[in-house]
């Protein structure tokens, strides 16, 4: 098969949870001998090479404002599919799904892979959320198939709107090496610091865990390891809310760096809003790292007794959980080395690509069978 990847930010992944989960699958599907086609960018990784873990990246322009990135890019990269004649377009979040119909005029097989209820994400404005709930209808009606990474937010989804949906998670892949440089350049000590990793926009709380570090006192530090995604407004009120130096923002932290952080962190904490299946959530768990989250489903669903929670969006609850897991750290971190080893099994991106694989040939099939014509001696 010959499949576009259509939506995410590009790769080589760097920030991003569905950059991330669009990389690791299409290397995969690549190596399994099928012909892989990621857009990419050019503001995102303006570097990426023509070729990248066997998969064929495609740089294509975007206008690279907050409202128009996605959806132009999208618009650009869906002519570029239909030119090469590829046989699944695979569209990534709701936005993009916008235009998942498009391939139907040319009978092209359609896939969308929805990551999260995106208009609920506090950044966006009443016109561009009714514009992502109609992205998340079509995204149910348009396709073939439709995937959802979450299998909370797929029974939802489709009891919403009376369609199937399958639920597919992200799945998980550990650095095995250490980058020991990222602590001494920090000026944090091994156990001695609390990690949050994410993009810094308001959907991912990080407002919410400054303020509550911020009463908690102590002599621990708070890495912010993150940076702003057309936020930065949020990322300068957060910086003016941390003016001590029991907090520092290197910014965003990638690979053997960012393994070295959650390995030798006392504590991991997601404070979101809003979630798909978080990916951030799985890596921590799957370094051993102790792990307090925000209640909210999709991350309810990822720990499964694994972590601790407070009640998202409440900083007072936040403060005392916070409290209460520095407090007994060595417990968590027994309870988070047993988790280590079940979520590396559970979230396996080799398992995710042959689910998606399958998926990919049912959906063929199907339109091949649909579009067949029936012998006027049947008729």
């Amino acid at each position: 098969m010959k499949v576009a990847f259509i939506g995410q930010k590009g790769v080589p992944a760097t920030y991003g949870g569905v950059e991330r989960h669009v990389e690791e699958l299409s290397a995969r599907l690549a190596a399994r001998g099928h012909e892989a086609r990621v857009y990419n960018r050019p503001h995102y990784n303006p570097s990426a090479p023509p070729c990248y873990r066997g998969v064929e990246v495609v740089t294509l322009p975007s206008l690279p404002t907050k409202h128009l990135d996605a959806i132009t890019h999208v618009a650009v990269c869906t002519a570029d599919a239909l030119r090469h004649q590829v046989d699944v377009i695979h569209y990534h979040a709701v936005g993009p799904a916008l235009l998942s119909w498009v391939p139907n005029v040319r009978d092209v097989c359609a896939v969308v892979t929805i990551h999260g209820r995106d208009w609920q994400r506090p950044k966006w404005g009443p016109a561009a959320t009714m514009v992502l709930r109609a992205g998340e209808w079509m995204a149910m009606h348009a396709p073939d198939e439709t995937i959802v990474v979450s299998r909370a937010l797929a029974a939802e989804l489709s009891d919403r709107y009376r369609r199937p949906a399958t639920y597919i998670p992200n799945g998980i892949v550990l650095e095995g090496g250490d980058d020991a440089t990222v602590l001494d350049e920090l000026r944090v000590e091994p156990g001695r610091y609390v990690l949050f990793a994410s993009r810094l926009v308001p959907e991912k709380g990080a407002h919410y865990l400054v303020e509550a570090w911020r009463r908690c006192g102590g002599d621990m530090t708070l890495v912010m390891a993150g940076d702003s995604s057309f936020s930065a407004d949020y990322v300068r009120s957060l910086r003016r809310a941390c003016a001590d130096d029991r907090v520092v923002f290197p910014g965003y932290v990638y690979g053997p760096r960012l393994a070295t952080l959650f390995r030798n962190a006392a504590l991991f904490v997601l404070p979101s809003d809003v979630e798909g299946l978080p990916i951030v959530l799985l890596e921590a768990l799957g370094y051993g790292t102790p792990v307090l989250a925000s209640d909210i489903g999709p991350n309810r669903e990822v720990l499964g007794g694994r972590g601790r929670t407070f009640a998202a969006g409440d900083v007072d609850d936040l403060q005392r959980r916070l409290s209460e897991a520095l407090g007994e750290l060595p417990v968590l971190q027994g309870q988070a080395r047993q988790a280590a080893a079940e979520v590396a099994e559970v979230y396996d991106w080799d398992a995710v690509a042959d689910q998606t694989i399958a998926l990919y040939e049912a959906a063929l099939a199907t339109r091949r069978t649909r579009g067949r014509r029936v012998p006027t001696s049947v008729v």
